[in-house]
């Protein structure tokens, strides 16, 4: 799938509400098109910095979600699993998929439990999954997912034992629609409702990592790698 087929060209909600209102299919819209992002450089900057995408499938006739660590090479993201896990062997070739994430800024406290909410960024997308058999293809894949969570941390590691390959079960993921929701700022409430005596404001959230543990069993001498050094910096 190239990238014109994606929603091409992917123009942000407030200056092409019109176009996308007719374009996208009624599960690909956000409601409340104040808080809708269509741009691909949004989506994708909210996609880089996140760890988990929970990934929503049909199992046996069931709804399904689950949280799994994902890559991204353009507007192609992929999945792993090993080949005994059910999204691997439940997920028929080109069956539809969706994928989100979302990052909590901070908690907004209102005057009244109407108004209170979630400062956040989320993205949704919407397309097909397809399993990774070429080998080539299947280790760049994996290559993308272990260097989005810890970046340039392939290169770090013993190359994957053709047992290994073997074992793990890979899907792409080709994007047909996505939108990013969002919401910043202060809690807005009722006109009437500032004169009240209650504390009004925003709890921020704030997502970092820690400093690094060993194992207990690193050689001497061994120094942390560059790649955790590179991945705190994704929530500075």
């Amino acid at each position: 799938m190239t990238n014109t087929q994606i929603d091409a060209p992917l123009h942000k909600e407030r200056t092409s509400h019109k176009t996308e209102k007719h374009r996208r299919p009624s599960y690909a819209k956000v409601r409340v098109s104040t808080r809708a992002d269509y741009d691909w450089e949004t989506i994708a900057s909210i996609l880089d910095t996140a760890l988990v995408a929970h990934v929503g499938f049909i199992d046996d006739g069931r709804p399904m979600v689950i949280p799994m660590a994902f890559g991204r090479m353009d507007r192609r993201l992929f999945i792993h699993g090993a080949k005994a896990a059910r999204i691997v062997k439940g997920v028929d070739e080109g069956a539809p998929v969706s994928l989100t994430v979302t990052h909590v800024d901070g908690i907004v406290c209102a005057r009244s439990a109407f108004h209170n909410s979630f400062n956040y960024r989320s993205v949704v997308l919407h397309g097909t999954a397809h399993p990774v058999t070429d080998t080539e293809e299947k280790l760049a894949a994996l290559r993308a997912i272990t260097n989005h969570i810890l970046p340039d941390r392939w290169d770090e590691l013993r190359p994957l034992t053709p047992k290994e390959l073997k074992a793990t079960g890979v899907w792409a993921f080709d994007t047909e629609h996505a939108a990013a929701k969002m919401r910043q700022g202060p809690p807005i409430d009722e006109p009437e409702d500032y004169a009240l005596p209650n504390w009004a404001g925003i709890i921020p959230v704030t997502t970092a990592l820690g400093l690094p543990v060993t194992d207990g069993t690193v050689k001497e001498g061994v120094p942390v790698t560059a790649s955790t050094l590179k991945a705190r910096q994704k929530f500075v």
